[in-house]
């Protein structure tokens, strides 16, 4: 087992992180020939990327042109750059786009990575020149996780939110349809629960589902693949610093099983980790506030920042210091991380107030706009909007899921878990006895859902204007008219629950050029060193342009560095 590898001092390449960034990265660095090392930090391969939706988003795709899809690199260019404004570069946009189409094809030809096109998964930013109303994000094959034998073991455990029911894989593409509730969703979830229930063999050796679905799907498939190849992947390995000779990376000293070591790379190491977002020091000195770890999404004890500060001790220039993947978060009681709230959000009849009981954004925003409205608000009101909270009636609790609570006719109030009341979620018969309850303002809550109720009649949100474009009706109810987004909030009992200013990665950190090399504060290349994910500053500034944002970056320009490390060795 890789786990038990002994130490071999000399590699091509080492990657530091086991996300899909870095293992994409790892896969192409020895299809072009090199010998190359995989180190994580923990003692579970697949980062955060195995707890996401593994959604990338590459424009101009080939799935999405076998469908007769209508994109261009010009469209998709005209597009992030009125996203990314003025914090986008133009050398690297362009090679971005350039190079992911043809990074997801040499993946699927070239490994045991399965994607779909999300055909109806629009852009973010519905609004800006160059957006497309589907295509651009693609949503993992299921993977048959028999195929990772003894392996099976280091992969990091999805979140229950990622889950049917806690328990069973889907797609995207399934999760899309249940939630919006069109036509067939029940027979959906009915065939997903048998597929689950009928599969005995696989259940009398584990509760978890054989097959895993998004990100899991990706990182197991991605750890396959590396394993085709003998690819060393050294779990419990803590990077440290970097060895230098004549300003060129040629090393680092790890730790691992407790022992110090020192590992070459004759020709690069590539940061493929996490953000710092789970450092609490570097939050405090970055971050907007008030800001706190224990609000991010992501694994507890990983993503802490060593990759950034050992770039900035060589004299590396950052960007975008000040900037995460924002979303809004719930805590649920005796799980080690939160979850983040995306889709339910845009389900009609929720609605989202500060403390002084008033709405500030639209609810179904993308969730990065969301979070950095809660930024704004907060310093606006004097520190009202951290944290938040989401209102929702009888008639919602029936219909709906908002983060672990399953909607009332699968999971009724009385089989949620004790301890969940007024912890998890409050509830009462009134809106003044809930406002009472989560200290929110009595009269501006009832005056907003009265407005909000108006607002449902008349299928226009005249404040924020929710519902009003295609992104935020991918997830409202299709059933409901004249605005699948709004429904009034009238049935009790009420609900709450709190929303905290969370992320799922921090978007700053070590500034690259097109080739995903680190580069130095003077702006010259600093030999040896590459970049890529949460580690290194977003391509994409200070936007999220779709699903998919953070993962397609990460996986297209280890791509790029892996065939930019073998041209020059």
């Amino acid at each position: 087992m890789t786990a038990k590898a002994q130490p071999v001092s000399h590699y091509d390449v080492i990657v530091v992180g086991s996300g899909a960034g870095a293992m994409t990265s790892a896969l192409f660095a020895a299809e072009q020939g090199l010998s190359v090392l995989v180190v994580e930090k923990s003692d579970k391969f697949g980062g955060t990327s195995a707890i996401s939706g593994g959604g990338i988003w590459i424009p101009n795709n080939h799935y999405f042109a076998a469908k007769g899809g209508g994109d261009s690199v010009e469209l998709a260019l005209q597009y992030l750059k009125a996203a990314t404004g003025e914090h986008g570069d133009d050398k690297r946009l362009r090679a971005y786009v350039k190079h992911a189409p043809q990074m997801i094809r040499a993946l699927v030809d070239n490994s045991h990575v399965r994607y779909a096109v999300a055909a109806k998964y629009p852009d973010y930013y519905p609004q800006l020149p160059g957006s497309l109303a589907g295509g651009r994000t693609l949503d993992p094959e299921l993977f048959d996780t028999s195929l990772l034998g003894d392996e099976l073991a280091n992969l990091r455990t999805p979140s229950p939110s990622t889950l049917l029911m806690g328990r069973i894989a889907w797609t995207a593409r399934h999760a899309h349809k249940a939630m919006s509730r069109s036509f067939g969703w029940r027979l959906l979830i009915l065939g997903l629960m048998l597929r689950y229930k009928l599969d005995f063999k696989w259940r009398r050796k584990s509760r978890r589902d054989r097959r895993a679905a998004l990100g899991s799907a990706l990182v197991a498939s991605l750890r396959r693949s590396l394993m085709d190849r003998n690819i060393p992947l050294w779990l419990n390995t803590d990077f440290q610093n970097l060895i230098t000779e004549n300003g060129r990376v040629i090393g680092m000293q790890v730790c691992r099983d407790g022992q110090t070591l020192q590992l070459h790379a004759r020709h690069a190491v590539i940061f493929g980790s996490g953000g710092f977002e789970q450092n609490q020091v570097l939050r405090e000195r970055y971050l907007p506030q008030p800001t706190l770890r224990d609000w991010s999404a992501t694994p507890p004890g990983n993503n802490t920042g060593a990759a950034l500060q050992a770039g900035i001790e060589l004299g590396a220039a950052t960007a975008l210091m000040d900037w995460a993947w924002w979303a809004p978060t719930i805590t649920v009681p005796g799980e080690d991380k939160p979850r983040g709230v995306f889709a339910e959000r845009a389900f009609p009849g929720a609605i989202v107030v500060n403390s002084l009981g008033r709405r500030f954004v639209n609810e179904a925003a993308p969730y990065l706009e969301f979070v950095d409205a809660m930024y704004r608000d907060n310093q606006h009101t004097g520190g009202k909007s951290i944290p938040s909270w989401v209102i929702f009636d009888g008639h919602f609790r029936f219909n709906y899921a908002m983060g672990p609570l399953m909607p009332a006719q699968v999971m009724p109030d009385s089989r949620l878990r004790k301890e969940w009341l007024n912890t998890l979620y409050f509830k009462a018969d009134s809106l003044a006895a809930l406002a009472a309850q989560i200290g929110v303002d009595r009269a501006g809550l009832e005056q907003t859902v009265q407005k909000m109720n108006a607002y449902a009649r008349s299928g226009v949100d005249a404040d924020f204007g929710r519902g009003g474009n295609v992104f935020d009706r991918y997830y409202g109810d299709s059933n409901v008219k004249p605005n699948p987004c709004l429904a009034p909030l009238s049935k009790g009992p009420y609900y709450a629950m709190r929303l905290d200013a969370g992320d799922i990665g921090t978007k700053g950190g070590l500034l690259t050029n097109e080739h995903a090399q680190v580069v130095s504060q003077d702006g010259e290349v600093i030999p040896g060193l590459y970049a890529i994910g949460n580690c290194s500053a977003s391509v994409m500034g200070t936007s999220y342009p779709g699903a998919g944002g953070t993962l397609g970056p990460a996986m297209t320009f280890g791509y790029i560095a892996a065939h930019h490390i073998a041209a020059n060795r």
